[in-house]
């Protein structure tokens, strides 16, 4: 599989979150043949739902098509470091791979506050694989941010 294709289409969701308003941050699910199984965005703001992230609703939806709430043969491809809910439900989910791009210093619980998918204390952890397309996450991240805080 080539991270950073894939990494690019997360990218475009975090783009669609981006024109919505939603902090842009975008994932994709692929299956172990290099399928596109689902892809989806921030909508915490449009669905009034704080656990609205883009890995929650891409985890529902991937085990919807699937047909099982396990997806350990799948990938997921996410723009920034997902956090302790988001990553607590990666766990859950038995899912075999994360991709993500750019790490979070305030949320981050993969690296960078806690280590939830691969704590020695939990039964299932994950193959981790940081920093694919990094600056081009990192960029729409701050942009976003940044065009926030100039309006207020």
């Amino acid at each position: 599989m080539n991270d950073e294709i894939f990494m690019n289409l997360a990218i475009l969701e975090a783009l669609k979150a981006y024109d919505e308003g939603e902090v842009p941050i975008g994932a994709v699910l692929i299956d172990e043949s290099g399928i596109l199984v689902c892809a989806e965005h921030n909508r915490i703001e449009q669905l009034d739902d704080a656990t609205a992230h883009a890995e929650m609703l891409l985890l529902r939806e991937g085990a919807k098509k699937i047909g099982r709430r396990r997806l350990s043969t799948c990938t997921i491809y996410v723009t920034v470091e997902p956090c302790p809910m988001c990553a607590g439900a990666l766990v859950l989910c038995r899912l075999k791979r994360l991709v993500y791009g750019v790490t979070d210093s305030k949320f981050g619980a993969c690296e960078s506050l806690f280590n939830v998918t691969n704590n020695p204390a939990l039964n299932h952890r994950l193959q981790v694989t940081a920093g694919v397309l990094e600056s081009q996450c990192r960029e729409i991240m701050q942009k976003f941010f940044y065009e926030r805080r100039s309006k207020n």
